[in-house]
């Protein structure tokens, strides 16, 4: 049994027991070091940021065959310019093709092409209160300009039995060569 004054005496650590910031800080950095070196080698090495592309073809056939309207797909595009989605579906009074891409710069540009009528197809794709701000000529085609949702622009091509939209988060020169692009 011990006596109350034996449990009452202080513990002292020694000159060594105690942490210092120094240390704190040596102990994080031999953390940190093994982390970034295997950041760097993920992004340089294994081209951890670049997009994963995705193959459109069994999703462009589908809508191929589903013959609601021509299918258009860009063409002669860069390797730089990535497909990441691709979707087809047949709803109410139309069907909708949509392929998601990213182009050069890493932003978001969508393929739309629908033969859902124009009036209930912008809102669903652009927002409910789209701008017209203007036009873009490629080639034959006459593109409508949209201020479509916060921070993205769109591209409209109205044609018999379809309606092709192009939209994104990106700026307008890459919106119109991939506009251009599609044959």
């Amino acid at each position: 049994m011990t006596t109350p004054d034996a449990a009452a005496e202080p513990v002292t650590v020694g000159k060594r027991g105690g942490r210092s910031p120094r240390d704190m800080a040596m102990s994080l950095g031999i953390l940190l070091i093994p982390i970034a070196l295997l950041l760097l080698f993920y992004r340089l090495v294994l081209d951890g940021d670049r997009p994963v592309s995705i193959d459109t073809e069994p999703t462009l056939q589908q809508a191929r065959a589903a013959a609601a309207f021509e299918v258009v797909v860009p063409r002669g595009l860069g390797d730089d310019w990535h497909a990441v989605s691709a979707t087809f579906e047949r709803k109410g009074g139309g069907a909708t093709l949509r392929i998601g891409y990213v182009d050069p710069d890493r932003d978001g540009i969508q393929l739309i092409e629908s033969s859902t009528p124009t009036a209930d197809l912008i809102p669903v794709e652009l927002g409910s209160d789209p701008e017209a701000i203007g036009t873009f000529r490629s080639g034959a085609r006459t593109w409508q300009r949209y201020d479509a949702r916060p921070g993205e622009e769109a591209l409209l091509l109205l044609e018999k039995g379809r309606t092709v939209i192009v939209v994104g988060s990106t700026d307008a020169k890459s919106l119109e060569s991939f506009a251009s692009s599609l044959s």
